[in-house]
């Protein structure tokens, strides 16, 4: 993994942006910085994202009649074993090279050096999966820690990769998972 990559992850953990977008911003905000190049989806006529290869951002809204809401962002960090073109062209100009996996032991440690620290929080994926906050920006990291039974497919994940970066989740939502799935350390 490039160490421009990593700083990407650095900033989008420690800012709770990718390169400026908040999960807050409109549509067209988020098109501005990350380019018009993406697939746009929907549920039905309240819900919709749009995938930007590996990034994700998603909106609500109440009715046709409202402007959309920005709801969050995921970083589908899993798609980078596939290969291919998973990084948009804007990430790729500005960062070069994505290895094809994230390995979380790395990440923390580089967090940790520039004094940024990760809570563990208990998670319903668990043991597959540990659940991981930032509480300054709002950002959650989904770990892959538990192998998968039967066949290990080519390019899958491996223990300790990261599964996805996130945004956002609030302190309410932490204590919640707090409450429902037990307050040990993730």
């Amino acid at each position: 993994m490039t160490p421009h990559s990593l700083a990407f992850y650095m900033g989008v953990i420690t800012s709770g942006t990718v390169l400026g977008a908040k999960p807050t911003d409109t549509p067209d905000r988020v098109t501005s910085i990350l380019g018009s190049d993406f697939a746009e989806n929907a549920f039905d006529d309240q819900s919709m994202w749009r995938d930007y290869g590996m990034a994700e951002f998603f909106w609500c809204r109440e009715s046709r009649e409202h402007a959309w809401t920005g709801h969050h962002f995921t970083l589908q960090v899993h798609r980078l074993s596939m290969g291919g073109n998973t990084v948009n062209r804007v990430l790729r100009e500005r960062y070069g090279r994505f290895d094809h996996r994230l390995r979380f032991d790395r990440l923390e440690r580089l967090l940790t050096t520039c004094g940024v620290h990760l809570e563990g929080v208990p998670n319903p994926n668990a043991p597959a999966y540990t659940l991981h906050w930032q509480p300054a920006s709002q950002v959650s990291v989904l770990v892959f820690r538990a192998a998968e039974r039967g066949p290990r497919q080519r390019d899958s994940e491996r223990i300790g990769d990261v599964h996805t970066v996130s945004s956002s989740m609030t302190a309410e939502q932490v204590a919640w998972y707090r409450s429902r799935y037990g307050d040990q350390n993730a």
